[in-house]
């Protein structure tokens, strides 16, 4: 591990013999440790204006003399920045002027000794080699880092593994966002409060839906974030985080080389996710014709029976199958997916079909879900869950089992039966509307108590001789023998149809 170039690593060098001379407790913390840009000397008194920041300044007190103000000029070398003052020994006079050890204390300057047989020009030439040493240190971790990314970048899932990568060499925490603000891999997850990165993936997307690129700097909460764009012009496809405040050349480097492999990761991804997509297609026809044989022999393994099987006819299809792609990784649970015309259409083994209660749940969709069952049988889970699908309820998991399980109706209550039975019933609900009659409601009650006179006129209030008069009249406003038992059961279908 190569020195950083400070003034604590030249105070270290044995052979330049140097002594620091203020009190180490009494300075600020880090004032040793900071970045030294270079070394210079001068006997002017007052050299600032031939200074640059972050120096430390070499001087044999030649300019001082008995008139000289050695406050203020210490006072002028802690306004210009110098980090550190050596002082040449037994050149020109012996030992270090006391003004100048006060002065140097009040205004926080280390103040150090150069003995006479240390040249100035080895302070300089020790510094400038530290440097360099530091440049090659740098150059060689990049090259390093570059090296682990790109064999990173050919693992299984490379791209979370190059955003692993990517956080343990700058050790930082990062994280990987796709093009919606979700975040999609990040090594560190915990280390990023959920609130916090809600926050965060909201302005990844506003940055996205700006279209702006290269690299973006925000703080939230007193943390700093720097965010790159993965992509270019119009199709930008994520955003690289990075909780750091600056990068160096070479850091910048190798984000770069992150980022333009994340690119060329995610395009690469994105074509093998459409080609996977058209063989799953495929491998779907061949199980609804009951034989999972060729989907056992391309996939390796299917889920095990008994399944359930799940059809979403709003599903955002690229999203829902990347989240079920990281759950079925994450979390080993053995599925299949596919898209056809009638959805999105998903199988799981029957004990783990609380994962699409989550998929519904996460994505505001309505999810079919068929009774479980053997792959023989695939054809009719998949009817199964579009039956469930195609009931009128909220976001949420409809369950074949509970929406056929009270009636065969609810099963046949298609949109083009409620029209039938909407028109059928016409005649009759004109008729309680212009008259305000209730001959509706009187069949209902009357069917419902089994077509007895006497049981269904004591919940109406009404004598049985009136409900009588009420159901002939409505037999002929609807044209049908309510005599008969077809007849009976048809106005039942017709009302338990059509809409209230």
């Amino acid at each position: 591990m190569t020195d950083q170039p400070t003034l604590q690593a030249l105070l270290r060098r044995r052979d330049l013999n140097l002594h620091l001379i203020s009190q180490l407790a009494a300075l600020p913390a880090g004032a040793l440790e900071r970045p030294l840009r270079w070394v210079h000397s001068s006997d002017l008194s007052d050299p600032t204006p031939f200074l640059s920041d972050d120096l430390a300044l070499l001087t044999t007190g030649t300019q001082f003399d008995a008139a000289s103000d050695i406050g203020a000029y210490v006072a002028r070398l802690a306004d210009r920045g110098v980090l550190g003052l050596g002082f040449g020994t037994e050149v020109h006079r012996s030992g270090i002027p006391d003004a100048l050890v006060d002065a140097c204390a009040r205004h926080s300057i280390p103040l150090f000794e150069v003995p006479y047989r240390t040249p100035f020009i080895a302070i300089a030439r020790a510094h400038s080699e530290a440097i360099a040493a530091q440049a090659y240190a740098r150059r060689s971790w990049a090259l390093d880092a570059q090296r682990g990314l790109a064999l990173a970048a050919l693992r299984p899932r490379g791209l979370d593994a190059i955003i692993t990568e990517l956080s343990r060499r700058l050790g930082v925490w990062a994280g990987m966002f796709d093009a919606a603000g979700a975040l999609l891999h990040s090594p560190a997850r915990d280390a990023v409060d959920r609130d916090l990165l809600d926050t965060l993936g909201e302005r990844v997307a506003e940055v996205l839906a700006r279209g702006l690129e290269a690299g973006q700097s925000l703080t939230i909460d007193d943390r700093t974030f720097l965010l790159s764009t993965v992509g270019r012009g119009g199709h930008l496809r994520g955003v690289i985080a990075l909780e750091i405040d600056t990068l160096d050349a070479e850091a910048r480097a190798v984000v770069t080389s992150v980022v333009a492999m994340s690119g060329l990761a995610l395009e690469q991804s994105e074509q093998l996710a459409r080609s996977r997509r058209r063989l799953h297609s495929q491998l779907l026809r061949s199980l609804l014709t009951d034989d999972p044989s060729i989907a056992r022999r391309v996939l390796g393994a299917l889920p095990v029976a008994p399944i359930v099987v799940a059809v979403s006819g709003d599903a955002p299809a690229a999203a829902l199958v990347d989240w079920w792609e990281r759950q079925r990784t994450e979390h080993g649970v053995a599925s299949f997916l596919a898209e056809s015309d009638d959805g999105v259409t998903m199988c799981v083994a029957a004990d783990d079909d609380a994962l699409l209660d989550e998929l519904a749940s996460r994505f505001g969709i309505r999810v079919g879900v068929s009774e479980p069952d053997a792959y023989a049988a695939f054809s009719r889970s998949h009817a199964q869950a579009l039956t469930a699908l195609r009931q009128r309820s909220p976001a949420g998991v409809a369950r074949y089992a509970d929406a056929v399980g009270s009636s065969i109706l609810s099963a046949l209550a298609t949109d083009e039966a409620r029209l039938v039975a909407e028109s059928r019933l016409a005649p009759l609900r004109t008729h309680d509307t212009r008259t305000g009659s209730a001959l509706e409601r009187t069949l209902r009650v009357w069917l419902e108590h089994d077509a007895r006179a006497e049981q269904a006129a004591t919940v109406l209030g009404v004598h049985r001789h009136t409900l009588r008069s009420r159901i002939a009249q409505a037999g002929t406003l609807l044209d049908i023998d309510l005599a008969s038992f077809p007849a009976r059961a048809e106005l039942w279908a017709l009302l338990e149809t059509a809409r209230d």
